[in-house]
């Protein structure tokens, strides 16, 4: 009995250690079904303080009951802001891609959906997708209505080459 109980859990344990986990990646693959961005893209973005193409699509203007704007900001691959400060911060949600998130001073750090970047008020900094891969964050600007937005020099290759 001994024995059957032992090969028992033997192949239990193989059956156990074959099975993986389904990943959503691999769902999306099996299911062939794309998930859809949660907000539209937006409008291309025609400034000379962004170097590529980004696009944004507001969702929430400052107004004075409300003195903070949101918005949805898409950055094909090798598109990043210029560098620039905020008077009273940033706060920047990746829903989607990779990125590059960058303080003056500061080495380079990758963002990917889910990350949160609180931009910290007064500080010198850039963000954008990489070179090869989109990435879009909704961009939350806070009292706007004792805030500026400072920008500044683009970012230069060299800059940002991690």
């Amino acid at each position: 009995m001994k024995l059957k109980n032992k090969i028992a859990a033997i192949c239990l344990g193989l059956i156990t250690l074959s099975c993986k986990p389904v990943s959503l990646s691999t769902k999306t693959e099996q299911t062939g079904v794309k998930q859809t961005p949660l907000f539209s893209k937006g409008k291309k973005i025609e400034s000379k303080n962004f170097t590529g193409t980004a696009y944004l699509e507001m969702l929430v203007l400052s107004d004075s009951i409300n003195p903070s704007y949101i918005g949805n900001v898409t950055f094909e691959p090798g598109a990043r802001t210029n560098w620039h400060i905020h008077s009273n911060g940033q706060i920047l949600l990746v829903t989607n891609g990779k990125g590059f998130y960058q303080e003056k001073g500061s080495p380079i750090k990758t963002i990917l959906k889910g990350d949160v970047i609180k931009c910290t008020p007064k500080v010198e900094h850039w963000h954008g997708a990489t070179a090869t891969e989109t990435m879009t964050h909704i961009a939350i600007g806070v009292n706007t209505n004792k805030s500026s937005v400072i920008w500044l020099q683009p970012v230069t290759d060299a800059e940002y080459r991690p």
